[in-house]
């Protein structure tokens, strides 16, 4: 009995761990599901954390690209334009025409450094539609009904009319617009390719160099025979015109004294003040405006044969610290003291037969005349000031690269050239 007993309670005891064992086993099967079940919601969230940084990598990618073009447009909506640009009209609409296409097939690119401007002087309705038919520039008209007295017989009223169109204009894009620099064109030009990158090399000149008054596109003695080198740039104390940038600070000084009439001699050539204009030597405009104010004067001989500049120079590559007014002196005595003085009744002939820069001095405005007569540069001064002369200096190319330099003898004083 003690043996049956004792092997009954092994039974239960064994069915017991028997069924602890099966119960075991089945929760380490639960176990084992759910840890594979878990395993794969472990790759499956491992997958989707992968899946999710790729996408902000994409994101952050997208946010820096356009946060990179947002701040571009910022800059450039923020960034001021270097100078207006002016086209003065008045009842040439074929001219007009002409002169804004070239301006638009350089300026295109620069568009938000060069707004584009046309201020019409009266009511002529070709030019009005011709410029309004342009969506690229801003249309301005000046209407002015007052009579003009001219001050001495036989003067051309249009010059009156220029000089009153020019100050409202000019005023407007300075005191209306605030501008800092404008940049003046007819209607009756052409502008080179590098027009616009002379510009704004200039406008730092302009800005830096308070000496200097205005930079002009223009030579009076540009014309092809009289040229060489698309890089060379001059002062002068003659105004040249004819594609010229002004800055709103020297606008401040002329306005209130603006003449009636012919401003770019009495304006610029009587307030000058010691101070230059820049101009390069190779022209960066054209003028083809055979008919106008001017009758045609000089067309032929001097603005018809202009060579105007091909060559696209890199000017805000360019080291132009040497037109500074500390500079300039010194550089341009230099060039002149290392030429040849030509001496003699016969020294143009003789200028003809030396290889190299030459110097011809002369004595007073007949004798330069005569001089300037014979090789076909200007022989005009105003003011007792030759075209493009620097310190009484006038200085042109002859055949080719080999430049001539016609002197005074107070030129040689001003520029401290001891040797002649």
């Amino acid at each position: 009995m003690r043996l049956f007993t004792t092997q009954s309670e092994y039974a239960d005891r064994l069915a017991s761990a028997v069924e602890s064992e099966s119960h075991c086993t089945s929760q380490m099967k639960l176990l084992i599901d759910q840890i594979s079940s878990q395993q794969g919601k472990i790759v499956a969230l491992e997958e989707e954390r992968k899946r999710r940084e790729d996408e902000c990598k994409e994101l952050k990618s997208l946010v820096e690209d356009l946060r990179r073009k947002g701040l571009q447009k910022v800059v450039t909506e923020v960034q001021p334009p270097v100078a207006a640009v002016v086209i003065m009209a008045c009842n040439r609409a074929d001219y007009l025409e002409r002169t804004v296409e070239s301006v638009l097939k350089h300026q295109s690119s620069v568009a938000s450094k060069f707004p584009l401007f046309v201020s019409q002087d009266g009511s002529h309705p070709d030019v009005k539609s011709k410029a309004l038919s342009y969506s690229q520039l801003v249309y301005m008209q000046h209407l002015d009904s007052e009579p003009v007295h001219t001050e001495r017989p036989g003067e051309l009223i249009a010059y009156y009319k220029i000089a009153r169109h020019y100050k409202w204009a000019l005023d407007q894009l300075f005191y209306q617009h605030n501008f800092n620099q404008v940049i003046i064109l007819e209607d009756d030009m052409e502008i080179a390719p590098d027009f616009f990158e002379y510009f704004e090399a200039a406008a730092a000149l302009l800005e830096k160099d308070k000496s200097i008054m205005a930079v002009s596109s223009w030579n009076d003695n540009g014309q092809k025979q009289f040229v060489h080198d698309p890089y060379a740039l001059y002062r002068s104390d003659f105004f040249p015109g004819l594609g010229w940038m002004l800055s709103k600070g020297t606008w401040d000084e002329l306005s209130p004294k603006w003449p009636k009439a012919y401003p770019f001699v009495g304006s610029f050539m009587e307030n000058h003040k010691g101070r230059q204009f820049v101009r390069p030597e190779v022209c960066r405009t054209y003028n083809f405006g055979e008919v106008g104010s001017s009758l045609g004067q000089f067309f032929k001989q001097y603005l018809e044969p202009i060579k105007l500049n091909d060559v696209k120079v890199n000017w805000m590559s360019m080291d132009l610290s040497y037109l500074m007014k500390d500079k300039y002196p010194k550089h341009f005595a230099e060039i002149v003291r290392k030429a040849k003085l030509v001496r003699g009744k016969d020294a143009v002939l003789k200028a003809f037969n030396i290889v190299g820069d030459v110097r011809i001095q002369y004595q007073d405005e007949d004798e330069f005349a005569n001089i300037a007569r014979q090789f076909g540069i200007f022989e005009e001064w105003k003011d007792g000031v030759p075209r493009t002369a620097y310190k009484g200096v006038v200085v042109f190319r002859h055949q080719t690269s080999r430049r001539v330099f016609l002197v005074s003898p107070d030129s040689l004083r001003q520029l401290e050239i001891l040797d002649a």
